[in-house]
């Protein structure tokens, strides 16, 4: 049961793949069947149209570039500390200091 709904996901998923242009219609179309207002709907389709031809982007292309934008960019704090001359003093130092005393509890 379990290798017929795998092979009937896997086969929708291939044939439905690339049904992304034809979906921009599935808003306004539930739109119009859950309010019944036709001139919701077609100001809904009508905007969308009007971004994607204006931008050359879709609308989610859109809200990706403004999230992008707004994030904070991360300063990548330990490959600093890992290249910094005290952190390669540091190692330096205890590295004598062991073999200090793996030289005295050799004797």
């Amino acid at each position: 049961m379990i290798n017929k709904k795998l092979i009937l996901g896997l086969f929708l998923f291939s044939m439905l793949g690339a049904c992304g242009a034809p979906t921009a219609m599935l808003g306004p179309a539930y739109t119009f069947n859950t309010t019944g207002n036709i001139a919701q709907a077609g100001l809904s389709y009508g905007s969308d149209y009007l971004i994607t031809s204006y931008t050359g982007k879709t609308t989610i292309e859109n809200i990706e570039d403004i999230a992008s934008k707004n994030l904070p960019v991360k300063k990548n704090i330990q490959k600093q500390t890992l290249q910094s001359e005290d952190f390669y003093q540091l190692v330096k130092s205890k590295i004598e200091m062991t073999k200090g005393k793996i030289k005295l509890s050799n004797q």
